[in-house]
């Protein structure tokens, strides 16, 4: 499967993965930043996500052969991979399953477990299954569906991001809702490889989230013995985006901007 991707500047390749529902919008300010900082930022769409195609197999497997293939194809190489969330799952089993073809890992706000169905995300997926497009003549009709299973208007923009024009009278999700509904309990797995990845690692995790614990610790070390774990205090799980210039000033110490 071939990936659509935004590519940033030019100098050493930076491949960002984002995460569930997430799209390459959503870092493009970041790949304009690192542009300017002489990085060659690379974001694609995963698969069933943004401009990408869809697939009726959504699991980790399918998703590192993707950037196995996306590397392969536009001659990338040893970059800096930074995955978020599902796309640091990605990224790690990546770096995992070809450690010497990775210069550095950055991965933000999860861990290698198993995770327990997230009711947050199934409740954001059930919202955006629930939308009727039949009746939504402008984005704002559709804002006005989602306002009552979700009132915190950062997650509806967030979640709108991934709306396009089916035609000129219609709206539709260019997120493929059904395969990664029905794949749901793939996206929660835990990493299980035999092999470790020796380079330089950073874990950003938020202090509000629960998505990397200290007990998490021992297993990323083993895994990642040339990792360290930085917390952004207050920080959900969109470090990101809730602590812009703490992130962006870990990154650039990490790296050696």
């Amino acid at each position: 499967m071939k990936l659509f991707y935004r590519n940033f500047g030019a100098g050493q390749p930076l491949i960002v993965l984002h995460g569930l529902f997430g799209i390459s919008d959503n870092w493009i300010p970041f790949g304009k930043l690192m542009a300017q900082k002489n990085f060659n930022v690379l974001i694609p769409d995963l698969r069933n996500h943004g401009q990408s195609p869809h697939s009726d197999i959504f699991d980790y497997q399918s998703m590192v052969q993707d950037l196995v293939n996306f590397i392969n194809d536009n001659k990338i190489k040893n970059p800096i991979i930074l995955g978020h969330s599902m796309g640091g799952k990605i990224a790690m089993n990546y770096a995992l399953e070809n450690p010497l073809k990775v210069s550095k890992l950055i991965i933000v706000d999860v861990s290698l477990r198993t995770y327990t169905k997230k009711t947050h995300h199934i409740a954001l997926a059930n919202a955006m299954l629930s939308i009727n497009f039949s009746i939504a003549k402008t984005r704002a009709d559709i804002e006005k569906q989602l306002l009552p299973e979700i009132s915190d208007k950062r997650i509806r923009n967030f979640l709108m991001k991934n709306i396009k024009r089916k035609n000129k009278s219609c709206y539709d999700w260019k997120i493929n809702m059904e395969s990664i509904y029905s794949n749901i309990d793939r996206v929660y797995e835990g990493i299980n490889v035999e092999s470790t990845f020796d380079g330089p690692t950073i874990f950003i995790r938020g202090g509000i989230s629960t998505y990397v614990s200290e007990d998490d610790y021992l297993e990323i070390k083993k895994y990642f013995p040339n990792s360290k774990i930085h917390t952004i205090e207050n920080a959900s799980h969109w470090v990101q985006v809730d602590a812009p210039d703490q992130f962006i000033a870990l990154i650039d110490g990490f790296i050696g901007v």
